[in-house]
């Protein structure tokens, strides 16, 4: 009877540890090639349109790399145009405002995509930026165009960089 109950016990907390054993939401399987910028989601979209806005006018797309994922760098370097269309707006637009990402319901999510408010002169638009996890980093990996005047030649980012 002893070795019964012993028995049971033993395999009752097996059981029950299977049951109970916890895997994490998020497991670090991404790995990040090149810098970070810091923040959440919401907070590294700002600043890559905020950096856009200050630098519209610029040639070089180096400072770019920080806020884009490792893919989508490696398509804008093959583009290497100081005309490529991060937002609905060509050239960029004067002013954005990302909407938080607190009203994100996963906070274990591995993407996130953010409405943005944009505003170019007296235009106003929206766009969409698909914001994913490399390692500890946010970085944008797309951006949608959403605004229907806009002279975006296709509908994503991405799209218009394949196409070329």
């Amino acid at each position: 009877m002893r070795k019964t109950l012993a028995g049971f016990s033993l395999a009752s907390t097996l059981v029950l540890s299977a049951c109970t054993s916890v895997t994490p939401a998020i497991k670090d399987t991404s790995t990040r090639v090149g810098p970070c910028v810091d923040g959440g989601p919401d907070s590294v979209a700002q600043q890559f349109y905020d950096y856009r806005a200050d630098h519209r006018n610029a040639t070089d797309i180096t400072g770019l790399r920080p806020y884009l994922s490792d893919s989508l760098w490696q398509l804008v370097q093959q583009q290497q145009s100081s005309m490529l269309k991060f937002s609905s707006f060509t050239p960029a637009p004067d002013s954005a405002s990302v909407a938080s990402a607190s009203t994100i319901p996963n906070s274990d999510a591995q993407n996130i995509p953010l409405r943005v408010s944009i505003k170019q002169g007296t235009n106003n638009g929206k766009d969409e930026v698909l914001m994913v996890r490399e390692g500890q980093c946010w970085v944008v990996d797309d951006v949608r165009y959403l605004t229907p005047s806009s002279t975006a030649v296709a509908g994503t980012l991405r799209q218009s960089l394949e196409r070329h």
